[in-house]
């Protein structure tokens, strides 16, 4: 099947559109933006069951500057469990964070120094996280009622480390949601020696609420995370929560110290691509670039037992909003490889 050559003139022109709209944010950045980019600028958030290995090299593909986080990893798994399968990444992945789930202030350091001694560029420790099950173990959202302890355990992580240990957290949780009871809580973590916060701008409810609807019902309180660098200017403040847009991610780097992507980075990956070459005038590459870079990334990791879908269900997104992209989909949900739906998607005249 032949495309025809309005088609290919339309599809030109669209991506012409697409990188004229990532060089004008360049250059409104470059005007409005009078300090240098952070190292924690651009962040794709850890997401459970999604940021694994394989989804975070596909989006190393599209971003090569952003700042990779694994899939929270409980210390004690880190500690007994199989390292390679929990802790295990791709020396392109790099700069990756490893998130830690737990409130123990000695097997934290512990897992802390395994996780540095694997490579990974920071430890981050989880306080946002509402589940029940991360609950029951005394860890995630619950630690914002424990500052002293999250104090303790950013200590014990940081003696035995020489990469950053940071701290991702909410606003607040339940009826403890003022603003000065969360900024009470970045202070005493910051006199333990974390200097990065990584914020999700919402307070999470520990009971009424699934995770999901923790991502989604409580509102979001942007002017909370802009006072809080206000008022702690030696703060790395990197936002979290929303954020879908370049245009929404640049206005918020005028103050912020950085901006991390969860859902919409997954649901909508190139937009991976365009912030990079927005922010840190990267080349933007294509979605047939993409998409090679991922079919070579399989072929390599055959050997290893990795199956096509393992890596297919992270970049059934990367056509978001792409005429043909449910052809994308379907390519991939049937067990097609990556390249097999490429040939697919070339026949559409969308790669």
């Amino acid at each position: 099947m032949l495309t025809t050559p309005t088609k290919q003139t339309q599809n030109a022109n669209e991506n012409q559109a697409s990188s004229e709209t990532v060089h004008s944010l360049s250059r409104r950045l470059s005007r409005r933006l009078s300090r240098r980019l952070s190292p924690w600028a651009l962040c794709v958030a850890p997401m459970m069951d999604w940021t694994d290995r394989h989804c975070r090299y596909f989006h190393r593909v599209l971003s090569p500057n952003a700042r990779l986080y694994s899939e929270m990893v409980v210390a004690q798994a880190a500690i007994f469990g199989d390292r390679e399968r929990l802790l295990g990444f791709d020396a392109a992945e790099h700069p990756v964070a490893l998130q830690l789930g737990g409130s123990d202030p000695k097997l934290l350091a512990q897992a802390a120094k395994i996780g540095a001694d694997f490579g990974y560029d920071e430890i981050n420790l989880n306080c946002g996280c509402p589940s029940d099950r991360v609950q029951a173990g005394r860890f995630g959202a619950c630690l914002m009622l424990e500052p002293e302890l999250v104090a303790e355990g950013v200590a014990a992580m940081r003696a035995v480390v020489d990469v950053p240990v940071t701290v991702k957290c909410r606003l607040g949780v339940d009826e403890f949601d003022s603003y000065d009871g969360f900024r009470g809580f970045i202070d005493t973590v910051a006199n333990a020696g974390c200097s990065v916060f990584l914020v999700h701008a919402r307070k999470a409810w520990l009971k009424g609420l699934s995770p999901k609807e923790n991502r989604e019902k409580p509102p979001l309180w942007y002017d909370r995370v802009h006072r809080l660098k206000t008022e702690r200017p030696e703060l790395t403040i990197v936002l979290n929560g929303g954020l879908e847009t370049v245009d929404a991610c640049v206005d918020a780097l005028q103050t912020l110290d950085g901006v991390m992507l969860g859902r919409a980075a997954y649901q909508n990956p190139y937009v991976l691509a365009q912030l990079d070459a927005a922010l840190f005038g990267s080349p933007l590459i294509s979605h047939a670039q993409a998409v090679s870079a991922i079919h070579d990334y399989v072929e390599t990791r055959l050997a290893h037992g990795t199956l096509p879908r393992h890596v297919g269900r992270h970049i059934l997104g990367l056509f978001h909003s792409v005429a043909g992209t449910k052809a994308w989909r379907q390519a991939l949900t049937a067990g097609a490889m990556p390249n097999e739906a490429l040939a697919r998607m070339a026949i559409l005249n969308v790669v």
